[in-house]
């Protein structure tokens, strides 16, 4: 898994409306990169609404946000037209993002095991170098994780 001074991985996303996201379109700014493991789902939209919710409170931080999950991009789209979240929700059906991270990791529920992500935050500083990794994410609460 990514880890405190490790550099943004380089890579490119499909965000929602199907249009490419870059990384490096990040440079020079602060970005909270929050891995959840499925679109529409009660901890999944919680963690998502709260950062929504506080938008104009992490933008004034100088933060930029980015969600990513395994979702297909009309998976991702249906998501955020229901809940009109302001930033970006990149569709890596390839899972290839997530293993940059390190977040797509044997994962165990109710008797069985599979792969998935594992819910992480990662944030950045305005040289893309990480500065924190929240792995204990409190859906109802991540803008204060991530401000404090």
């Amino acid at each position: 898994m990514l880890k405190i001074g490790d550099r943004l991985p380089s890579f490119v996303g499909v965000n929602h409306d199907g249009k490419e996201v870059k990384s490096e379109s990040f440079n020079g700014k602060k970005l909270v990169v929050f891995f959840y493991p499925k679109a529409n789902t009660p901890g999944c939209t919680a963690e998502a609404c709260n950062l929504s919710e506080n938008y104009a409170a992490l933008k004034s931080a100088g933060f930029e946000i980015l969600g990513i999950s395994a979702d297909p991009v009309k998976n991702q789209k249906k998501f955020q037209e229901k809940f009109s979240f302001p930033y970006d929700l990149i569709a890596d059906e390839s899972q290839e993002i997530c293993n940059m991270f390190g977040v797509w990791q044997l994962k165990k529920f109710m008797g069985k095991e599979f792969m998935g992500i594992v819910r992480t935050t990662f944030i950045f500083d305005e040289n893309g170098i990480c500065t924190e990794v929240i792995d204990k994410v409190e859906t109802k609460n991540h803008t204060a994780q991530i401000l404090s």
